[in-house]
């Protein structure tokens, strides 16, 4: 292991950045749909010894210095966010003609930008760096600043974090209630650079001991979490998750809308499945009524008759607001539909997709002939605001829209407002890719952190409902056109709140720092 890792350590050139590369694309094979995450035991010793031999010339300036451990984690990154969201370019080519030339910036400029994260982790890391087990801890403190960072800088896209491919089910989700996404991106990238002792021999056993520890304790406390006896549910919901699997090439085309209409509500008519009731609740994806309401007034109308007394319809839409004399604003929105037909309640997506639903700076790249690409025939405005929607027998569920479910902070679940999390979302822009199964198992851990169910309704999958602990009730795969029924519990098993749980996160990552600083200046005293 020394005579390999001393090779990683001397490579130059674009040798050196040919394995950070390689290691960064490897690590995606940790990520949903694969979840191999031993891979990662492989891809971050390679970083750790990459980055020993990230060194420069003692006169070159501060600057100058760090370069080498900028390069080699941006090479990792890019091999990172490259093999990871390649996928992404699949939304361009729904309409091809018009998007196709779009195809490289999106596959391959998207991971240019996100590299830079793990290149400034790379650097951060490199400053703290020492010869044993200090620089293990400052590379998981640079991988979780730079993750942190990553969820909200320039909008924020904090896709596939690394600390995902530690959760690949749900024994070993269930930390992840307690640390929160930042410890556990912390605590993910610690354990899987452990092995890089193997060369050098120092803090070895200190290193396989916290290993064994840390893996033990999360399997042990996923097991326990598992184990234990659920809370009884003083209420329960029973839902009906509609999946139409609608062809996107037809999604607006004013031909076939009655059409796809028709067979939204066919699917939420029928009968319920054996073995269950009625559904109190009838959820439909992201924009799924293919038309606006303003547009087609029988339609509310058609809603009511087919829902009976106490249903409720939740349901993507595109909602509009003004007239031709102001100029309309368009929203993603979700509506709770009556069984009179009325719009009772409204949330509209707070959080857009730059480019996908608006164009950044549009005046300035509108000059230039850029438009947005993907979502749909209209620009959308956010959201002012999120709050829950008041369901059947009083229950209250907190909507989000596709990928705003992606951010932890965003869905941080209050008990006392919100009882249920319900997301909806159109993934078919990317077929059967890897895209939607990391949508659906981020999702899957925004339900196991806050202690509460998750209902997702998706047009072409992954539909399915998630119980507080992460595991799957009932699903619906890609490409199937359906609906499930599904009894719904609805209890609070939260651990902590979501703000403790973000204290437990930056108080992992502030002792890795800390042990990390402690051991380099240590090295440094002994060289003086």
């Amino acid at each position: 292991m020394e005579r390999q890792a001393g090779r990683i350590i001397l490579l130059w050139g674009w040798r050196r950045a040919l394995v950070a590369f390689l290691a960064g694309a490897l690590a995606v094979l940790a990520q949903a749909p694969y979840d191999f995450f031993a891979v990662c035991f492989v891809s971050f010793p390679l970083l750790v010894w990459l980055l020993d031999g990230a060194t420069s010339e003692a006169s070159d300036g501060f600057l100058r210095r760090l370069r080498p451990a900028f390069a080699t984690g941006w090479w990792f990154g890019f091999g990172y966010f490259l093999a990871g969201l390649w996928w992404v370019g699949s939304a361009l080519l729904v309409e091809a003609d018009s998007f196709a030339w779009a195809l490289p910036f999106a596959v391959v400029g998207i991971p240019l930008a996100l590299a830079f994260f793990y290149g400034f982790a790379a650097v951060v890391a490199r400053l703290l760096w020492s010869n044993d087990i200090g620089r293990i801890a400052a590379l998981a403190f640079g991988f979780a600043l730079a993750e942190w960072l990553r969820g909200f800088l320039f909008t924020g896209f904090p896709w596939n974090a690394v600390g995902y491919a530690a959760m690949p089910v749900p024994l070993l989700m269930q930390s992840v209630s307690v640390t929160g996404m930042v410890g556990m991106n912390a605590l993910a990238v610690f354990v899987f650079a452990l092995p890089a002792l193997l060369a050098a021999r120092q803090h070895l056993r200190l290193g396989a001991a916290l290993l064994v520890v840390l893996v033990a304790a999360d399997a042990g406390f996923g097991y326990i979490r598992l184990a234990a006896p659920e809370k009884p549910a003083a209420r329960s919901l029973d839902v009906r998750i509609v999946q139409p699997a609608v062809d996107l090439t037809e999604k607006w085309d004013a031909s076939v809308r009655d059409r796809i209409f028709a067979t939204m509500m066919g699917l939420s008519a029928k009968a319920p499945e054996p073995g269950h009731d009625r559904p109190q609740l009838i959820l439909w994806p992201e924009t799924s009524v293919p038309f606006l309401f303003t547009e087609r007034p029988d339609a509310l109308p058609a809603i009511g008759e087919m829902l009976g007394d106490g249903q409720m319809l939740v349901a993507g839409v595109v909602r509009e607001e003004g007239g031709s004399a102001t100029g309309s604003r368009y929203y993603n929105s979700v509506v709770a539909i009556d069984e009179r037909g009325e719009i009772v309640d409204a949330v509209d997506k707070v959080h857009l997709v730059p480019f996908g639903e608006y164009l950044p700076f549009a005046d300035l790249l509108g000059r230039f002939g850029l438009e947005q690409l993907v979502a749909g025939p209209m620009t959308f405005a956010a959201g002012n605001e999120r709050h829950p929607i008041a369901l059947p027998g009083g229950i209250r569920a907190l909507p989000f829209i596709c990928y705003e479910v992606i951010f932890p902070d965003l869905v941080a679940v209050d008990a006392t407002a919100a009882e249920l999390i319900v997301n909806v979302t159109n993934d078919a822009w990317f077929g059967d890719t890897p895209g939607p199964y990391q949508h659906f198992r981020q999702a899957q851990i925004r339900a196991v952190e806050n202690g509460v169910p998750l209902l997702r309704a998706a047009n072409n999958g992954i539909s399915a409902v998630v119980d507080p602990r992460g595991r799957i009730v009932d699903a619906l795969a890609i490409d199937v056109r359906g609906a499930i029924d599904v009894r719904v519990p609805i209890s609070n098993q939260a651990i902590v709140s979501s703000g403790q749980r973000r204290i437990n996160g930056m108080l992992i990552m502030f002792l890795l720092a800390v042990a990390a600083c402690i051991l380099n200046v240590r090295q440094r005293l002994r060289a003086n």
